[in-house]
């Protein structure tokens, strides 16, 4: 995959993410909590939180993508995400990137 496409990926899940924070409002201490998660997963989180922002990326881009999105969210790269690799996200049929905010649970 190109560079090309893990930035464009990058700049539209960032667009969706700031359009959220803005129509939710969320305050300067709301973060986005950032997951590598199967489908099934996927629709775990977006039925307990609200909002949510998932997107489907290659797996071979996902961590890369990831990374981006955090490092320009001044967020640092947890040790879960860093014991990840292409196989293990192949592997484990990881294909969706999903940001969430703990405090805004579902009601």
């Amino acid at each position: 995959m190109s560079e090309q496409n893990i930035e464009t990926q990058t700049k539209m899940y960032l667009y969706d993410l700031n359009n959220l924070a803005r129509e939710h409002g969320f305050k300067a201490d709301d973060n986005w909590e950032f997951s590598m998660v199967t489908n099934a997963d996927r629709l775990k989180i977006q039925r307990n939180y609200f909002p949510t922002a998932a997107t489907k990326i290659g797996p071979e881009i996902l961590l890369q993508v990831l990374n981006q999105v955090k490092a320009r969210l001044n967020q640092s790269s947890s040790n879960d995400n860093n014991a990840a690799d292409k196989r293990t996200i192949i592997e484990d049929e990881l294909d969706y990137l999903v940001a969430f905010n703990p405090k805004r649970p579902r009601s």
